[in-house]
C-alpha cells in the first residue's frame, strides 16, 4: 500500500496538490481491490443484513465518483445509464435491501470503476484547483478519497463479519508498554473545536468555535480487552444497575454476554478475527462493542464517557502554548510510528504502542486503533452549513446517534483527523468501537 506524504495540504501548490492527490486515490483503490480480490460468490453474497454485499460496495465507490468528479465536477455525459444511479444511491435501497436490486455483475462493476477512474486521473491533470468551493485544494477529489476509504472500511468489517476461511492477512499489530498513569487531568477552560483550516474536511467538522470545558480527567489508553473483562466476570453483563434503560432492554433482547466475535472455552476468552480464532490479548483495546456495553462499563468502573468536547480537547488541546493541535502529536500528518492506521495490522495494537503519537496532555492512542464512543449525540457545530449535500451529515443529525471519535485500525490516514467526527446508532458493534473513560473531579479534588 503506497505511504501518505507528510505535508500539510494548505501547504502545497496546485501541482503539489494534484501529485497529493493522485497518489491518495491510487493508494485507496489499491484496497479496494485488494478486500474485493475474491471469488464472484463471495463478492456477491451478502455476508450479513448490516452490510451490502460487497460488488455493491465496489460499484457504489465508482458511481460516486463518476457523480462527482465526472458529471459535476468535469461536466461530462453519465457512463451509464443513469438508471443505475439509483441502484447505488445509499438513501433509495437499505443494506438489507440490497441484494434484491439488479446490481452490475462483478466483471462490469469492475470494469466500470477502473473506467470512470481512468477518465479522473484525465480530468485531474487539467482542471484547475480553484474558482469554484468544490476544486479549492481539490477539495471534490479530496472528499472522494475519503467517501472510498470509508467504504473500504466498511468492507473490512464485512470481512470481519463473513463465515469461512481468512481472506485477509498482515503483521500482527505491536505490543503495549507501560504508560504511566492511568489517567490525566485536562485543565478547564476554552479550546478551539473544529476546523476552518483543514481543505478536506467535511461540513460536520466546520466551523472553528470556542467551547470552554470544565476540568476533567480521561484514561491514558482506550480500554483493554484484559479490563473489560474483570467487568464481565463481576456480572456486569447481568446487573441492571450499570446500564441505561434502553440499553439494558437491548442486552437482554440481543442476548448480549460479551463483545462481538468474543467465545468463552471454560475460563479462558479467545476472539474471531477475519476467520482465525485467536487468544485473546489483555494488552489490546477492547474493539466491537456497542454504546450501551461502553456506557455500562464506564458506570461500573466509577466513571463515565467523555464528552466530544472532552474527547477532541484532550486529543488537540497544548497547555503550554494554549493552542489547539491538528493532531495528538502536532502538526504532521500521521505516519506508522504515530498511530495504527490504514489496516497495516488486522488488529488493535496493545496499549502503548505508539509513544510518538501521544497527546500533550500523555494521552495515548486518540488516532487509530478503535473508533472511540463518547457520550455525545450527533449535531451541528453553532454556525453549521450543509455542504456540498445535506446527506452528508445534516440528516443524521439528532438524538438516535451517538458521536464516535479518533478512527480505528481500519482508517486511513486521508478519512480519519482529530477533527473527524463518525457517529452511529448505540446498538451498532460491527463497527470497529471501543472507548475510554473520563471523570469530573471529585470535590476533595483540588485542579
Amino acid at each position: 500500500m503506497l505511504t501518505r506524504q507528510n505535508h500539510n495540504i494548505t501547504e502545497l501548490h496546485d501541482e503539489q496538490v494534484r501529485d497529493r492527490l493522485a497518489a491518495d486515490l491510487i493508494r485507496a483503490r489499491d484496497r479496494t481491490k485488494l478486500l474485493t480480490a475474491v471469488d464472484d460468490t463471495e463478492l456477491t453474497h451478502q455476508h450479513s443484513p448490516l452490510m451490502s454485499p460487497l460488488v455493491w460496495d465496489l460499484a457504489h465507490i465508482g458511481n460516486q465518483e463518476e457523480l462527482w468528479l465526472l458529471r459535476d465536477v468535469a461536466g461530462r455525459d453519465p457512463l451509464l445509464p443513469e438508471t443505475v444511479d439509483m441502484l447505488y444511491d445509499a438513501f433509495q435501497n437499505a443494506r438489507k435491501d440490497r441484494p434484491k436490486l439488479p446490481l452490475l455483475e462483478p466483471v462490469p462493476s469492475r470494469r466500470y470503476v477502473d473506467d470512470v477512474r481512468g477518465k479522473v486521473l484525465d480530468v485531474l491533470e487539467r482542471i484547475p484547483l480553484h474558482g469554484r468551493p468544490l476544486l479549492e485544494k481539490g477539495f471534490a477529489f479530496g472528499m472522494i478519497v475519503q467517501h472510498e476509504q470509508q467504504h473500504d472500511e466498511t468492507m473490512l468489517a464485512t470481512h470481519q463479519l463473513r463465515a469461512g476461511e481468512a481472506l485477509l492477512n498482515a503483521p500482527s499489530a505491536p505490543a503495549g508498554s507501560d504508560v504511566g498513569p492511568a489517567e490525566v487531568l485536562v485543565p478547564g477552560g476554552p479550546f478551539t473545536m473544529g476546523t476552518d483550516i483543514e481543505p478536506w474536511a467535511l461540513d460536520n467538522e466546520r466551523p472553528a468555535h470556542a467551547v470552554d470545558v470544565p476540568s476533567f480527567f480521561i484514561d491514558t489508553t482506550p480500554v483493554t480487552n484484559g479490563e473489560y473483562l474483570r467487568f464481565i466476570e463481576d456480572g456486569g453483563y447481568d446487573d441492571p444497575r450499570w446500564w441505561h434503560p434502553e440499553g439494558w432492554l437491548h442486552r437482554q433482547r440481543a442476548g448480549l454476554t460479551a463483545p462481538q466475535f468474543w467465545q468463552r472455552h471454560g475460563s479462558t476468552w479467545s476472539r474471531r478475527v477475519f476467520g482465525r480464532d485467536e487468544p485473546l490479548r489483555p494488552d489490546q483495546p477492547v474493539v466491537h462493542v456497542c454504546w450501551y456495553e461502553a456506557d455500562a462499563y464506564a458506570r461500573w468502573a466509577g466513571r463515565r464517557l467523555p464528552t466530544e468536547a472532552e474527547w477532541e480537547k484532550a486529543a488537540r488541546f497544548d497547555p503550554a502554548s494554549g493552542r489547539t493541535r491538528r493532531y495528538p502529536w502536532g502538526d504532521d500528518e500521521p505516519s506508522a510510528e504515530h498511530a495504527n492506521l490504514g489496516q497495516r495490522h488486522l488488529e488493535p495494537a496493545g496499549v502503548g504502542a505508539y509513544p510518538a503519537g501521544r497527546s500533550a496532555l500523555g494521552v495515548h492512542q486518540l488516532i487509530g486503533d478503535v473508533w472511540e464512543w463518547t457520550s455525545s449525540t450527533f449535531g451541528g457545530y453553532p454556525g453549521f452549513r450543509a455542504w456540498p449535500y445535506r446527506e452528508y451529515s445534516e440528516v443524521f443529525f439528532g438524538t438516535e446517534h451517538r458521536v464516535l471519535r479518533g478512527g480505528s485500525f481500519g482508517s486511513d490516514p486521508s478519512a480519519v483527523r482529530s477533527t473527524f467526527r463518525n457517529w452511529d446508532y448505540p446498538i451498532r458493534r460491527q463497527i470497529f468501537s471501543g472507548f475510554r473513560c473520563a471523570r469530573s473531579p471529585r470535590a476533595d479534588e483540588h485542579v
